[in-house]
């Protein structure tokens, strides 16, 4: 039974839009003011409980996006980068008609949402970077991220791995293959987590950013975060204490209020 103070569970449906004869499958959730929400290398679960959560506490309709290659969704191979994700994903929403649209992205979620940032579109009213990657900062590289074990993954993405770790090993056997399917493309779009190149585009990035951290991360650390923010003109930084990698997991709350009130009507 819904309590009569919570926000109401949103509706979500599953939809297919048509890029240039590419099938991208989406998830949208609730109704409201537009906001497109970038996974991460774990794929659309990773964020859907989140977007529920935002879209039911602020009137918003999220829409999640599989990353072609993602779920077992096709990739032509001309699409290989979060730069190639970045203009797919505008002109989805070319497709879709949005406007006025927040973009948030986790991971290299946020690498495709900083790609956007610097593109430049009508249609984005403002971004979130929540711990993302691809900027190379010296001193502050990333792991390797394809050699470590799942309890070196959990130590290194949580701020409470004992909590929120995951064992793959203990999951369904098509929770597996789909997750070693996802892993295989992560490694084709984020390849060493970096883009030397990413920091020259910075610079030229007119739209509102917010850059969201988690003290905990050790995906890539807090000082990532702080170089995209001073890099990004006007961008603002905000830590999340009892964070890692992956806010919405572990302070969902805390990053609906952030976000919440970065994408609220000026």
């Amino acid at each position: 039974m819904t309590n009569a103070n919570s926000p109401a569970t949103p509706e979500q449906r599953t939809i297919t839009v048509d890029v240039d004869g590419l099938p991208i499958t989406a998830t949208r959730v609730g109704a409201g003011r537009p906001v497109l929400l970038l996974h991460g290398g774990g794929g659309p679960m990773t964020v859907l409980p989140w977007a529920a959560g935002f879209a039911a506490a602020r009137n918003a309709e999220v829409i999640v996006p599989v990353h072609p290659g993602f779920n077992g969704t096709p990739r032509p191979e001309s699409l290989h980068s979060p730069r190639g994700l970045a203009e797919l994903y505008l002109q989805m929403l070319d497709a879709l008609e949005l406007e006025e649209v927040t973009v948030v992205g986790n991971s290299i979620g946020g690498w495709i949402a900083v790609e956007i940032a610097a593109l430049g579109s009508s249609r984005v009213s403002g971004v979130v970077l929540v711990d993302a990657v691809g900027l190379s900062v010296p001193g502050h590289p990333y792991p390797d991220f394809f050699s470590l074990t799942p309890a070196e993954i959990a130590m290194r993405t949580y701020h409470d791995p004992e909590r929120f770790g995951v064992d793959p090993s203990q999951l369904p056997p098509e929770i597996q293959a789909a997750m070693a399917g996802n892993r295989a493309t992560l490694a084709v779009y984020g390849g060493d987590m970096a883009d030397p190149t990413l920091a020259s585009r910075l610079p030229s990035i007119r739209v509102r950013v917010l850059v969201v951290w988690g003290a905990a991360d050790r995906i890539g650390d807090p000082e990532v975060g702080a170089a995209y923010a001073q890099q990004i003109p006007g961008a603002r930084l905000e830590i999340i204490s009892d964070a890692g990698h992956l806010p919405q997991i572990e302070t969902p709350t805390r990053l609906t209020e952030l976000v919440g009130s970065f994408s609220d009507p000026r």
